[in-house]
């Protein structure tokens, strides 16, 4: 695997010899100060350019970059599919190399640098051979920072998560299974992770990002939590989706309470109980039965 370095002279000294490139600049964790850094970093690159259609002519100049394992031209797709791209603007490769390295390369008139640049705080510019990038400040995640709920946030939210358990139940009832874990971690799952965000937004005072996706709960749940959390995952075995749904009931409430005590919020405790109730009664309910009650 090509190291950090030897990828940043090859993207550097590509951009030097080819005139149509005019600035590079870098976006991503990479340039984060507070991200991990590890072996399946991305380079998440721009290329400032007087033109794209040169590029787009030949398709093999990527080649270039090095021996490619897969190539995603998410522009051209999106394209195909109806979407209005303007190509005269952007266009992004995604590769994949051999080697395991990635480079994800965004090529940007100058027009759409000028409109773009510096909107992403993850930014850091790489070269300028015509002074045209403007001045920006140093890279910084705070815009990634969790943000405080509003009572209306944190209301849509508890609504939301205690509602839609009831169509997990009606889909382990129904034996669709497919239904079930869609519904479970498309809307159970997303109002969980909400909560978890505000829960670890309060407990460092607002100043942390969680990742894409949680990627960093483990890193700010206490361990406690953090196996619970870990227990609302299942497999597709009906016993254990119900384990996992209560689980996540539990983590949910205790997070909630939290939350509603810090902000002043009131916590729905009746929905709770209710949908606690309905939701032992529906999985413990026949499939042959006639009627829910």
């Amino acid at each position: 695997m090509r190291t950090e370095r030897k990828m940043f002279d090859l993207i550097i000294d590509i951009a030097q010899r080819d005139e149509r490139i005019r600035a590079v600049y870098m976006n991503g964790s990479r340039t984060n100060p507070n991200a991990s850094k590890d072996i399946f970093q991305d380079y998440d690159i721009v290329y400032v350019v007087m033109e794209i259609s040169t590029f787009l002519k030949d398709k093999n100049w990527i080649r270039i970059f090095g021996d490619l394992l897969m190539v995603q031209e998410p522009d051209k797709l999106d394209k195909d599919l109806g979407e209005d791209i303007d190509f005269d603007r952007r266009y992004t490769y995604l590769m994949l190399f051999t080697d395991g390295n990635r480079i994800d390369l965004r090529l940007q008139s100058t027009e759409a640098m000028l409109d773009e640049y510096g909107e992403d705080k993850l930014t850091v510019p790489l070269l300028d051979k015509d002074h045209i990038l403007p001045k920006i400040s140093l890279p910084s995640d705070n815009d990634y920072y969790v943000k405080k709920p509003t009572k209306e946030q944190f209301d849509s939210c508890t609504s939301d998560f205690w509602w839609c358990l009831q169509n997990v139940a009606k889909g382990i009832w129904r034996d669709e299974l497919p239904y079930a874990k869609l519904m479970y971690e498309e809307t159970t799952r997303d109002s969980l992770n909400q909560i978890v965000n505000w829960w670890i937004g309060i407990e460092n005072d607002f100043q942390v990002s969680t990742g894409k996706m949680g990627k960093y709960f483990k890193k700010y749940l206490p361990v406690s939590y953090w196996n619970l959390y870990k227990e609302t995952y299942s497999d597709s075995d009906y016993k254990h989706m119900w384990d996992s749904i209560f689980v996540a009931c539990e983590l949910f409430r205790i997070l909630s309470k939290d939350i509603a005590n810090h902000c002043h919020f009131s916590y729905p405790i009746e929905d709770d109980e209710n949908m606690t109730a309905f939701l032992k009664h529906i999985k413990e309910l026949p499939g042959d039965a006639n009627g829910i009650y």
